[in-house]
């Protein structure tokens, strides 16, 4: 089954997070993720910024183990609308865009697409 993981379950699985256990079977199988190119922009500076740039760089490897998704017009076009109707942030949206574009389930503990169609949501500790 192919996934699109969101920023926060990998950052989860890097820390070992309380959630990791949960987002790591969605995360063992490089070739049946999808990555957006914005969700490497966001998990580079935090992994850059958290910890180092090498580690950084190392995490960037292995997300192009992965099936990365360029931004395209299309994409960028259907983000707003996306960001629009369920009041997504620019990241978000263009994170769920892809999901929905490219027909994968989106692996989140986010709780902004809580309910939203294609959504796998891993509730957090606070939010059983």
């Amino acid at each position: 089954m192919e996934v699109l993981v969101d920023t926060c379950g990998w950052i989860e699985w890097l820390t070992d997070g309380m959630l990791a256990d949960r987002f790591e079977p969605f995360l063992a199988d490089r070739q049946s993720l999808v990555v957006p190119t914005c969700l490497q922009l966001e998990l580079y500076k935090w992994v850059k910024h958290e910890r180092n740039e090498r580690l950084a760089l190392e995490i960037m490897a292995l997300t192009n183990q992965t099936q990365v998704i360029p931004l395209t017009t299309a994409l960028a076009l259907e983000a707003a609308d996306l960001s629009l109707a369920h009041r997504l942030s620019f990241a978000d949206a263009l994170i769920y865009a892809t999901a929905l574009h490219c027909d994968v389930t989106l692996v989140t503990s986010d709780d902004h697409f809580a309910g939203l169609a294609d959504v796998t949501y891993i509730p957090s500790w606070h939010d059983d």
